[in-house]
């Protein structure tokens, strides 16, 4: 049987395709261990970190320095548990993971009644009978809600001086999340956690790489040396593009292709046109892990962040600021580091969060506009006479439809992109560029062979329109296309600026470093 793509859980070297799910790491947790230090790990879901464990557990003990075991907290990760029950379970947890993967000699005596048993004396009864030194590495640490998880820290601190003969002598705690995150898992009157958090005993604090482009390159000539097509440099830098490397949606692209599209009809080549196919197949499906990641645009220290970022706003990233490394914990998003301001992680996100936060202008759309209102005789789009529509949309719709609209800053923005996608869904495409930090939003459409730029902004009290019309035009530079629009949309009401005074349309050449652009200039 050939291998698989794995787009489903631990991967596992003899069904499925796979690379180093170490990615770098080897070298410091290797010394980490050797020293006897606690550490985190930490990487959004789906990037490989059990798959990484689990092969981390078979390297120690294969050493045989070491007595190394794999287990999860996930059957103590709920908030009505006791911290009695959640003891409990760890152990319970702890003892069918023992039985798994370590031979007879080093699992846990069972003949104590361990029902009672507290986690910290249950490892230690079982440290101080193991030949060697164990290696604990605990998944899904950030499952924890409450007591549970502030219990399970302070046993974890209290055992820290016993190792490494009566308590493990390194444990890695490994979640979503940095360490600094799990005091957000605890009550609001118990959010510093005390003493008996692993901050002050951890030695670091790990996270796990993305695929680069070489080891993309690597999974998919492992599916070729086994038979299947070739995987060309142009798809390999396609799938890099749509992916930034996040392991999930690599191997999800490249399996909705070769099974979900081909059929596993290795005769038939791997094309451009199939890996676009695939990425909106996945984006209108949404899978179990694009909806993880929609589930947390509506949190409250995710949405601002999310709306600034579609809005442009002037930003910068800042590594002290707890929501900013939440969300960039989550995968959700990335430092910029032209601007040193904030982006979405890859293409997949950059394109699946407007369509999702749009989804119910879309809706409200749909008796309202009609993709053949803008089409000339020669089947192109009209963007001038679409953008008009819009301006009389927009003065009719907007106050009422953004009121209710949880998403402030980057409304008006989202409102025009529902417009758009609303009609290029007929056979276009729409293409983002978000960044926090740029004072704007991007986007390109491509219809029946024509692409048209444009460039959106709010206008605020500092906005300096020369900047606009500068960015755009190295913008269209950027690209090799002579003409582009600045779409301007007021911030203030129509309570303080008429809605007379806002809706403006202006043709004008702009000339910038001796090359000469032209603009629309689209204000409302």
């Amino acid at each position: 049987m050939k291998r698989i793509f794995n787009v489903t859980g631990l991967c596992i070297p003899e069904n499925h395709y796979m690379v180093d799910p170490m990615r770098g790491l080897n070298d410091t947790i290797d010394d980490l261990i050797n020293n006897e230090y606690y550490f985190t790990i930490h990487a959004p879901r789906q990037s490989g970190k059990t798959t990484m464990l689990h092969a981390l557990m078979k390297k120690i003990n294969a050493e045989a320095e070491r007595v190394c075991l794999v287990f999860s907290l996930e059957t103590a990760g709920y908030r009505s548990i006791t911290v009695k029950e959640a003891n409990k379970n760890i152990i319970q947890a702890i003892i069918r993971s023992s039985k798994l993967h370590l031979i007879p000699e080093f699992q846990p005596d069972l003949s104590e009644k361990s029902d009672d048993l507290t986690m910290i004396d249950f490892l230690s009864q079982w440290c101080l009978k193991l030949p060697k030194p164990l290696v604990l590495l605990v998944d899904e640490i950030d499952s924890l809600y409450d007591d549970v998880l502030i219990s399970v820290l302070r046993q974890f601190r209290d055992g820290f001086q016993f190792r490494p003969k009566g308590f493990p002598s390194s444990v890695s705690l490994v979640g979503l999340r940095d360490v600094r995150e799990y005091k957000e898992k605890v009550r609001e009157n118990d959010r510093s956690i005390g003493s008996g958090s692993p901050f002050n005993i951890k030695a670091k604090s790990l996270t796990i790489r993305n695929f680069s482009l070489s080891q993309i390159a690597e999974l998919m000539q492992q599916y070729t040396d086994e038979g299947g097509q070739s995987f060309s440099d142009e798809i390999i830098d396609l799938f890099y593009s749509y992916t930034s490397g996040q392991p999930w949606l690599v191997n999800a692209l490249a399996n909705e292709i070769v099974v979900e599209i081909l059929l596993k009809d290795t005769s038939k080549p791997i094309t451009v046109e199939l890996v676009v196919q695939a990425k909106e197949n996945l984006i209108l499906r949404r899978d179990t892990h694009l909806d993880s990641l929609i589930d947390k645009l509506h949190e409250p220290r995710i949405r601002p962040i999310i709306d600034a970022v579609i809005s442009g706003a002037d930003i910068q990233f800042n590594e002290y600021n707890d929501d900013l490394k939440y969300a960039e914990d989550l995968g959700i998003i990335v430092k910029d580091t032209n601007n040193n301001g904030v982006k979405i992680s890859n293409l997949i996100y950059n394109e699946i969060i407007p369509r999702v936060l749009n989804a119910n202008f879309q809706d409200l759309m749909i008796p309202k506009v009609e993709l053949i209102w803008f089409i000339k005789p020669d089947g192109k789009l009209d963007m001038n006479a679409l953008l008009r529509e819009f301006q009389d949309f927009y003065r009719e719709h907007a106050e009422s439809w953004l009121d209710k609209f949880s998403y402030h800053e980057s409304g008006k923005q989202l409102l025009l992109m529902a417009f758009l996608q609303r009609i290029v869904n007929g056979g276009g495409s729409i293409g983002r560029e978000m960044a926090m930090g740029r004072g704007r939003t991007d986007l390109i459409i491509d219809f029946m062979g024509d692409r048209f730029v444009l460039e959106l902004k709010i206008k605020r009290s500092n906005t300096n329109i020369d900047k606009a019309y500068k960015q755009l035009h190295r913008y269209l530079d950027t690209i090799n296309i002579s003409h582009g629009y600045l779409i301007l949309f007021e911030l203030k009401n129509s309570d303080t600026i008429s809605w007379e005074e806002r809706i403006k349309w202006n043709e004008m050449e702009y000339t910038f470093n001796g090359v000469k652009k032209s603009f629309t200039v689209v204000e409302m």
